[in-house]
Parts: structure tokens; C-alpha cells; sequence
């Protein structure tokens, strides 16, 4: 038996902090909500290039206090001279709108502006991605836990319906805390986060129903702790290997990848932590036995 690593030591601690943890994650999305970009709330975002070096982001949201284009955000954008502006108004509304804000921006700061991107979405539009966006994050929730459902004992399947919850609410919480953008690759971002936790649980639950079946007499947490060992190396590397490409990405990806980037970074770690300390702790809280999946397996 492999049993050098005693997690069943820490699962009171891990449990309290993932409870304190996804309870701030609630408090924060109910009170301030997520930071939602043009693809969920509509309006129109632009990426601009300004030639001279000194100008400052305040003087850009100055070249922008007009009450026709609602309210208007500004931030600095990868390099030095680079703005994102992201505003309520349609572009789309007026053809020439574009070009005679780009010129009345030139004008009122007194250098030359470059329109790199401009990207519009209505509130129909809008509306409609946010809701397709929910609904396939709870598709891919439903899908994950009917397989669980049926791969394994109900112990297990609730272990993972938490774990995966834990895993989305921390991590929108975490973007709320933050003021993150939540656009379209976040949502992919947290379907992958789904798929990668769940598969981390899986083996995991995998060697954990083997050894209750080969070691009868240790009790479920002993078996816990040498299947997460036994199957730790194959954790870490997957993991490790995965996070290595992430952070690439989010150093080397420029801004516009930094969103989905972050987030798949937090959904590994956190995917990682909670199959171990969110999910194995439910067989132990349910004393998950032989005897248990002998029975089960006899219905």
C-alpha cells in the first residue's frame, strides 16, 4: 500500500475554508453580480492605438463625455498607448458613427487614433448569448452528473454534484471579486473547467472503489487517503503540464486571452483541490464500505 500523504488529516480544515470560500463567492455575485462584457450586456467595444506615448487614460475618457453614447469605460490594453472603450450605444445604429467618433476622439486629444477592433452587439443579441451561454453551462453540469449517476454508487455521484459546484461558484466569485469581463470564452472557459474537474474525480473514484473492494477491513478513510496517493503522480503531472501551457497563454496570449486564460488557471487548481478535498470527503461523511457498493451492485 502507498499511503505517504495522510489528506484525510486536513479534510475539517479544507471543508470549512471551501465552505467560507463558496459562501463569500454567493455574497459577492448577489450583491456586486459579474462584470458582464458587450457579448452579455450589449453596446459596442472598441480597441484603439494612440500615437502619442503621453497621452493618459484619463484624457481619453475626457475625449468621451458625450451623454449620446451612455456609459462609457476605459482601460489601459496590453502595450503603452493601448485602450480598450467599451460603451452602451449600438454602432451599428449609424454607419458614419464610427468614423465621427474617431475623428471628434483625434480632434479633442490632438493625435492621431487608431481603431484596431470594433465589435458590436444589440441588447436582442445580447440577451439571447447570456441565456445560451447559462443554459450550456447546465447542460454540460447535467450531462457530467447523469454519467456519474450511473457510473457509480449515489455516494459518489453526490460527491462530484459538489464538487462541481464548488468548483463553477468559486470561480465566478472569483471574477466577480475581481471585476473580470465574463464574455463568451469565459463560458467556454468554465465548460472546460467541468470537464477537467469531473475527470480528475473520476479517476480518483475510480481507485477508490477498487481499494474498498480489495482492502475490507481499513476503514473509508484510510482507503481515501491511498487512492488519492496512488493516483497523485498522475494528479500532479496532468495538472502541472496543463498549468505550464495556462500561464504561456496568460503571459504570452496578450490581453484579449488573459480572461479565458485566468479562469481555465483557476479551474485547474481549484478542479485539482476540490476532487481531493471536496469530493473524496463526501464517501467518508456517508461511511462508504464494502458492504455499500456490494449491495448496490446486488440492486
Amino acid at each position: 500500500m502507498n499511503n505517504k500523504i495522510n489528506f484525510s488529516k486536513f479534510f475539517n480544515i479544507a471543508n470549512i475554508l471551501s465552505l467560507l470560500a463558496v459562501f463569500i463567492s454567493i455574497l459577492f455575485l448577489f450583491f456586486k453580480g459579474l462584470n458582464y462584457g458587450v457579448d452579455f450586456k450589449g453596446g459596442t467595444l472598441l480597441e484603439i492605438r494612440i500615437e502619442n506615448k503621453n497621452i493618459q487614460i484619463q484624457d481619453i475618457r475626457a475625449s468621451l463625455n458625450m451623454p449620446e453614447l451612455g456609459d462609457v469605460n476605459v482601460k489601459q490594453f496590453g502595450a503603452e498607448g493601448d485602450f480598450l472603450i467599451k460603451f452602451e450605444k449600438n454602432a451599428n445604429e449609424n454607419e458614419k458613427f464610427i468614423t465621427d467618433l474617431k475623428n471628434s476622439i483625434s480632434k479633442k486629444i490632438s493625435t492621431a487614433v487608431n481603431f484596431r477592433r470594433v465589435e458590436t452587439v444589440g441588447p436582442k443579441v445580447s440577451g439571447e448569448l447570456l441565456k445560451q451561454g447559462i443554459t450550456a453551462i447546465v447542460l454540460a453540469l447535467g450531462a457530467m452528473l447523469f454519467y456519474i449517476w450511473i457510473r457509480f454508487e449515489w455516494q459518489f455521484s453526490l460527491g462530484a454534484i459538489v464538487a462541481l459546484i464548488h468548483d463553477v461558484i468559486i470561480t465566478l466569485g472569483i471574477f466577480s471579486i475581481l471585476s473580470f469581463e465574463v464574455n463568451l470564452s469565459i463560458v467556454a472557459a468554465v465548460l472546460t473547467i467541468v470537464g477537467y474537474s469531473m475527470n480528475d474525480t473520476v479517476v480518483i473514484f475510480d481507485r477508490i472503489r477498487e481499494n474498498l473492494l480489495k482492502y475490507s477491513k481499513l476503514k473509508t478513510n484510510e482507503i481515501t487517503d491511498i487512492s488519492v496517493n496512488e493516483t497523485l503522480s498522475r494528479t500532479v503531472i496532468t495538472s502541472l503540464t496543463t498549468l505550464l501551457a495556462l500561464f504561456s497563454i496568460f503571459i504570452l496570449g496578450g490581453e484579449i486571452l488573459k480572461g479565458f486564460s485566468f479562469a481555465m488557471i483557476l479551474g485547474v487548481i481549484i478542479g485539482t483541490y476540490s476532487s481531493i478535498y471536496v469530493a473524496s470527503p463526501v464517501l467518508n461523511y456517508f461511511k462508504v464500505t464494502q458492504k455499500t457498493l456490494l449491495k448496490d451492485d446486488d440492486i
